[in-house]
């Protein structure tokens, strides 16, 4: 701030100096009282004017009073010889002539200005400590401002075991150095957003109690060409004067993309150039004893291939998602920071968040913190733990989308037929929860979630997941009939489309296509391409059509046929969705073994009726539960 405000005061200054030259130069000395030419003629002729001044047509004037006037000369050529007939004294004067240089400097005055102003603030940009243009934005942490530990990182025990001889080297170099052994230059940490890469660094020099220079991949580009190399110089000569330190750079793939490719200008290109230092510094004629770099990425794909080599990124450290223990352990580590109830048991949430990232267990605890507060509770319990869950999985509940009780029951029988299809599908993820709550986008949602933590699938559990796609939109054709079906399943049928397409031309599940990969990944139709995005013949498209829409058909059959075995449990599980809302894992159990639900325990989701056995098969609209399409 001070840096600016200075700024602004020279800037200030020179345009102020600027107005004054200015005006000095434009100042013209004050005008005198005028007369009337004829009135002037007059005193001459009365003899009452002691002297004139002519400078060009004007004319300055002393009376013999004392008295001083000026008039312009209309061009009477007769004056002369009045003045002379009355015996007036007559001076002249040249008009003032600016010199060649002033007149071109004035001309010139408001560009010099802005050249100089803007040199001004250049010198200063680039000479402005770390703000300047080819200085390092690197951020130094001393060591007594690192307080991260290992013991604060959880959920990746295999990655700290990884960095943890860096400690040792850095605690202890002769160590390693007497057996002729060289500690890795560099470090690159691949993994999904949220995993904890940065933290792990962190912790590194935490526990060696060693400097940290923290700065991101996109800190050292900008529009300037050169300015970029400049930085990542000066970001390893400080790191030098501070060794042993460790420099951490976050989303290197900013300005590490292999070269040539996508992103890449050419050779006079300021990113390449950039990196192109990088690749000097890290491993050049010039060693850098002692400075470890640190650098985290979830694109490693995209990073050139000299970066990657030993010498400068030596090892490469997955931190991946935590698997069912290492999410326990992430939740134990946040919830000290919040009061937690006594019935809190992070065991189930951890078992209900599969493929959740430490960042988004960490959001679980603040989100479930910040309900509690909503509700003036002095501790965070499992309801609050649970509905935070929820809504990251689900969505928030949108309380304010006013839906009429058609659209409700419309919504109830197509989630319940994603529900049934997916309980009685083999291999299929249990359903967690049902609601036809609005939340997010969706006017309802099945959630499913795995009872373990799932690396791989077979064909038996897609076509499941398949099965249960389809299920909302055949619960409608089944209870409304073909012309009263909505447009609630669209996304339901895109993702059953890409993923019988995938089934087939990308993981090999098609008798006649066989183990091959038809398409790439992303591709997009164009001319001499197919719709899968590569080079294939007109007659093996057509297969690949085939072969999903079997796939579809298929699961859409099976789906039918199970709803339709199962008719009265999608009536019973469509009215306790109108009744309740939102239905659990326990209450779908009981519909599907025919037994009547227990009432929600939450009190904001209690029966408007007295029991739910006592209600019969018709809901408020007319239509009747255990009809037939058709017959509504």
């Amino acid at each position: 701030m001070k840096k600016h405000l200075f700024n602004i005061f020279i800037v200030s200054v020179v345009l102020s100096v600027a107005m004054l030259i200015f005006n000095r130069l434009n100042t013209t000395p004050p005008i005198q009282d005028s007369i009337a030419y004829s009135e002037f003629i007059d005193k001459v002729k009365t003899g009452q004017i002691e002297r004139v001044e002519m400078i060009a047509n004007l004319i300055k004037i002393r009376t013999t009073e004392g008295e001083n006037f000026e008039t312009i000369n209309p061009g009477d050529t007769h004056l002369i010889d009045d003045l002379l007939a009355a015996k007036i004294q007559i001076r002249t004067s040249e008009v003032p002539k600016q010199s060649m240089a002033m007149s071109i400097f004035i001309a010139w005055f408001p560009m010099l200005l802005m050249i100089t102003v803007w040199i001004i603030y250049m010198r200063r940009q680039a000479g402005a400590g770390s703000g300047g243009f080819g200085k390092s934005k690197a951020k130094l942490l001393e060591e007594n401002k690192l307080t991260v530990k290992f013991s604060d990182v959880a959920g990746c025990e295999e990655a700290k075991e990884e960095v943890s001889e860096l400690v040792d080297f850095l605690r202890d170099p002769q160590k390693f150095q007497k057996l002729g052994g060289i500690i890795p230059r560099g470090i690159l940490m691949v993994g999904p957003p949220g995993t904890g890469k940065t933290l792990i660094a962190r912790a590194i020099a935490g526990e060696a109690g060693v400097k940290f220079f923290t700065i991101s991949g996109s800190d050292f580009v900008e529009m300037y060409v050169g300015v970029g190399a400049s930085r990542v110089r000066d970001m390893f000569v400080q790191a030098k004067e501070h060794a042993p330190c460790i420099i951490f750079i976050d989303e290197i793939d900013a300005v590490g993309r292999q070269r040539g490719g996508a992103g890449m200008g050419g050779g006079n290109d300021e990113r390449e150039q950039t990196l192109n230092q990088l690749l000097v510094e890290m491993d050049g004629f010039t060693g850098n004893e002692g400075v470890i770099v640190i650098a985290a990425t979830n694109r490693a794909d995209v990073l050139d291939k000299a970066l990657l080599r030993p010498g400068r990124f030596d090892r490469q450290v997955t931190v991946g998602l935590p698997d069912v223990k290492g999410r326990e352990q992430i939740l134990n580590v946040h919830i000290k920071k919040v009061p937690a109830a006594a019935d809190v048991e992070l065991k189930f949430i951890a078992r209900g968040t599969p493929g959740f990232s430490g960042a988004d267990l960490a959001n679980i605890v603040n989100e479930a913190a910040l309900l509690a507060a909503r509700t003036n509770k002095t501790e965070v319990s499992m309801h609050e733990l649970e509905k935070a869950k929820d809504k990251i999985l689900m969505g928030a509940e949108r309380h304010t989308a006013v839906m009429t009780e058609e659209d409700k029951l419309l919504t109830a029988y197509h989630e319940a037929g994603h529900c049934i299809v997916g309980q009685l599908s083999p291999e299929h993820d249990p359903v967690y929860k049902v609601s036809i709550m609005p939340r997010g986008r969706a006017l309802g949602i099945t959630m499913f979630l795995p009872e373990r933590d799932q690396y791989g699938a077979n064909k038996r559990k897609l076509e499941s997941q398949l099965a249960s796609l389809l299920g909302g939109r055949i619960a409608e054709l089944i209870i409304y009939g073909g012309d009263l079906v909505t447009t609630g399943a669209s996304n339901d049928i895109e993702r059953a489309s890409e993923l019988a397409r995938n089934m087939v031309t990308r993981w090999g599940f098609s008798e006649k296509l066989g183990p091959l990969v038809y398409g790439e990944q992303g591709g997009q139709p164009f001319m001499g391409y197919s719709s899968q995005g590569s080079k294939v013949s007109i007659n093996v498209s057509h297969q690949i059509d085939e072969e999903v829409r079997a796939l579809i058909d298929r699961n859409y059959q099976r789906a039918e046929t199970l709803l339709r075995d199962n008719i009265e449990v999608l009536h019973k599980m469509a009215q306790a969705l109108m009744e309740w809302e939102t239905i659990d894992k326990a209450q779908i159990d009981a519909l599907m073994a025919g037994i009547a639900p227990k009432p929600p325990k939450d009190d904001n989701n209690t029966p408007n009726h007295n029991d739910y056995t006592k209600q019969d098969k018709s809901d408020n609209t007319g239509i009747k539960m255990n009809k037939p399409a058709g017959q509504v």
